[in-house]
């Protein structure tokens, strides 16, 4: 696979249901919303964000599970219940300074193609919808929820030659 698209990248912005997520939404018997994600996509946004690398959250529903999983994994910028992702591209452009360009946006379902078609470069999970993939630029090996996120978060690694200074750091 050709990484050169991703050793510019300075921001990976992340939808959550279907990418972070299986895309189940499970409800406890008293109505609180839960969200299971994968440990092994917090180490590799741990790894990117200790690489200096940046990683935000664009997803369309709000959710308490998602903060906490946010503030466990430093993420700050977080755009949650957002109806329309692209339209938010300009408001984190201009908190970020990062140019379009310097972006990449991973996405699973319709509602991430607009903002996959601004940035950068767009990524599919495996499981993603076929026109979500038609639109990306990459598409991963794995589907969303279960590693997809760390894959592409160790893309961008490699492709800036900083993955295995960042394997390293882990021991």
């Amino acid at each position: 696979m050709n990484l050169s698209p991703l050793k510019n990248i300075k921001l990976l912005l992340l939808d959550v249901d279907g990418v972070l997520t299986t895309g189940q939404i499970i409800y406890s018997t008293g109505g609180v919303e839960t969200k299971a994600f994968s440990v092994k996509d917090g180490l590799g946004i741990r790894l990117l964000r200790d690489a200096g690398i940046d990683v935000g959250i664009v997803t369309g529903r709000r959710s308490e599970a998602l903060l906490v999983r946010c503030r466990d994994l430093g993420i700050t910028l977080v755009y949650d219940g957002v109806k329309a992702k692209a339209d938010v591209l300009d408001e984190i452009l201009e908190v970020t300074g990062f140019s379009a360009e310097e972006i990449a946006f991973m996405g699973d379902d319709l509602p991430d193609i607009s903002l996959m078609k601004k940035v950068g470069i767009g990524i599919a999970v495996n499981d993603a919808h076929d026109a979500v993939k038609s639109a990306a630029g990459i598409v991963t090996r794995l589907p969303g929820g279960k590693g997809a996120v760390r894959e592409v978060c160790e893309m961008i690694l490699d492709a800036k030659h900083l993955l295995q200074k960042a394997i390293k750091n882990c021991h």
